[in-house]
């Protein structure tokens, strides 16, 4: 029998009221999604299993917040491109989710050289477990791909520009080699998305963005997503709900919020990393600046032709400096921190290491320092470069 203290804290304050309006969408979180009906319910678990737009039976497969970030994804990268996003919990989840949906045991995968590295490290491991062959290409090939294709491949993986080297690719002629023969093309757009480029204009099939970066902007949560025209849809959805894989509504509502201002600070970016980057050409220590945006990179041209504009994410090589002269121009900086990944808000310096991820193209110069330009004043962050070179000449002396 209910006693007059107990307290019914399982069935009150459920009530949602009135509608509500607000600037922002609220944060939806939820695991269970209940239905007013058993019929109700059945339509909605035939809706989810056939990917329907906001359709859910579960909260895996979606909230309003996360059914919000995945139709403004999907919008933004594609642009006027009919197309759908999935959502999540990584890029490299996204990657993968991306490979496992369109490529089947004894398939041949074609990859860019210059691909983010633990893209590669998927494809030689998983992938080829489940008895996916991939061959790696030199990213300036363009339309010459076509002498690489295989009977059975299946699918073209592009990234551009390149990691850590930023080679710029000819997106449109190695989509139209591909459309020829039948085979998929697939992108990693996280350089320059969505404000600086739209491969579904060039021709690809399906974008993969990790929303960490730029979309987030605040370097405070982890989050991938893959695009696809519209009638590849049914076999990413089918991947993405087998694997179980989902975002929480939190994480969706600081993607969100982050996106409201992508283009305002990419801009900035923008600016000051070709400060960065200008600057450093005229550094004796400084063997080359590998920016797309400068005139004397090799596919300036290519990057002009495709791209509306540079993020702050760039690399330049030393002319000859030791391990310890490397560490001591990274070591102990004032605004540039050292650490994996970028597009957030801070500056990022770190060493390349390319040992083991260049088979097609391997990386024969020096040194390699690839840095993210911050929000930061340029001023200071020529002035820590300029004390971080001198680190480098106090142990030459």
């Amino acid at each position: 029998m209910k006693k007059d203290t107990d307290l019914d804290v399982v069935s009150i304050a459920r009530d949602p009221g009135k509608p509500y309006e607000s600037v922002n969408l609220p944060v939806w979180r939820a695991s269970s999604v209940l239905f007013s009906n058993v019929a109700d319910m059945r339509a909605e678990v035939t809706a989810t299993a056939a990917g329907q737009r906001r359709a859910a039976n579960y909260a895996t497969a979606g909230t309003p917040t996360t059914f919000a970030l995945a139709e403004a994804v999907a919008q933004l990268e594609a642009g006027p491109h009919a197309a759908r996003a999935a959502l999540m919990p990584s890029g490299l989840s996204a990657i993968a989710a991306t490979l496992f949906a369109f490529l089947s045991p004894g398939d041949h995968l074609l990859m860019s050289d210059s691909v983010y590295g633990p893209a590669r490290l998927f494809v030689q491991g998983m992938l080829a477990r489940f008895g996916v062959q991939t061959t790696f290409y030199d990213p300036c090939v363009g339309a010459a791909i076509e002498e690489l294709l295989q009977p059975n491949t299946r699918m073209i993986y592009l990234e551009s520009p390149g990691s850590y080297t930023f080679e710029i690719q000819d997106v449109p002629a190695i989509c139209a080699v591909a459309k020829r023969h039948g085979i998929l093309t697939a992108i990693d757009n996280a350089w320059a998305s969505p404000v600086l480029a739209r491969p579904f204009d060039w021709g690809v099939d399906i974008s993969v963005i990790p929303l960490t970066k730029y979309w987030s902007g605040h370097a405070d949560v982890l989050m991938g997503a893959a695009v696809v025209r519209e009638e590849l849809w049914p076999k990413l959805h089918q991947s993405v709900r087998q694997q179980g894989l989902c975002v929480g509504g939190d994480d969706a509502w600081l993607i969100m919020r982050g996106m409201r201002t992508l283009e305002v600070r990419m801009r900035a970016h923008e600016s000051h990393g070709i400060t960065l980057a200008q600057w450093l050409q005229s550094r004796p220590e400084v063997a080359r600046v590998l920016h797309p945006a400068l005139p004397s990179h090799p596919q300036h041209a290519l990057w002009k032709r495709d791209f509306r504009g540079a993020s702050g994410l760039f690399s330049f090589e030393l002319r000859a400096a030791t391990a310890e002269q490397v560490s001591a121009l990274c070591d102990h900086r004032k605004h540039f921190k050292l650490g994996f990944s970028w597009g957030g808000f801070e500056s990022l310096i770190m060493p390349g290491n390319l040992a083991g991820l260049r088979t097609a193209a391997p990386w024969s110069g020096g040194p390699l320092i690839r840095v993210h330009a911050g929000l930061d004043n340029p001023a200071e962050l020529i002035a820590d470069l300029e004390d971080g070179f001198a680190a480098m000449a106090a142990i030459a002396s």
